[in-house]
């Protein structure tokens, strides 16, 4: 007799034809809804876990960034120099850029890219940098380096002879003709 008596359907049986008799709601219902069965059968501690463990490797990547800084020596900073054509605007490739002391002393011979441009670490203090090319007049600058900072040089050469000897002889020659009158 037992076997024949009815028994009352167990409570997840009632919610879920209750939930299958609902009409579709506003757009948020469903969506939560979507969102409830997606989570459903996951637990909140796994969830936690996995947002731990984001959050311990964006914390380490964060630590690895700040230690680069100290890393570098505290004392230099970055010269970068642009060598172009005066006028054209096109880079000079070939120009030879020398890093000085004030006393003449070398420091870095420099031959820049294909862009024309170079960069070279430096230590603190104040440097002489001089861009020659056969082809064009050189130009030489002052420049002072602070630590952790770059300071930036555009160079723009003019058509002319870097060499003193060509332009004594260019010179001369000019001087001659100019009393010869040609």
């Amino acid at each position: 007799m037992a076997k024949d008596a009815v028994t009352s359907p167990t409570p997840l049986a009632r919610h879920s034809t209750a939930r299958a008799k609902l009409a579709p709601g506003p757009k948020w219902v469903r969506a939560a809804k979507a969102a409830h069965s997606l989570i459903r059968g996951r637990s909140f501690s796994r969830f936690q876990g996995v947002v731990g463990t984001l959050a311990g490797i964006a914390s380490i990547i964060g630590a690895v960034f700040t230690l680069v800084e100290f890393v570098r020596p505290g004392n230099t900073g970055d010269l970068v120099t642009i060598v172009q054509a005066a006028g054209s605007r096109g880079s000079v490739t070939d120009a030879t850029i020398e890093v000085l002391t004030t006393q003449d002393a070398l420091v870095a011979t420099l031959t820049p890219d294909e862009t024309g441009r170079v960069t070279q670490a430096l230590t603190e203090g104040v440097y002489v940098v001089r861009v020659s090319h056969p082809r064009y007049a050189s130009e030489v600058r002052r420049i002072h380096v602070l630590p952790r900072q770059t300071v930036e040089m555009r160079a723009s050469l003019r058509p002319g002879s870097s060499s003193p000897i060509k332009r004594a002889v260019n010179s001369s020659v000019g001087a001659v003709r100019k009393a010869l009158r040609f």
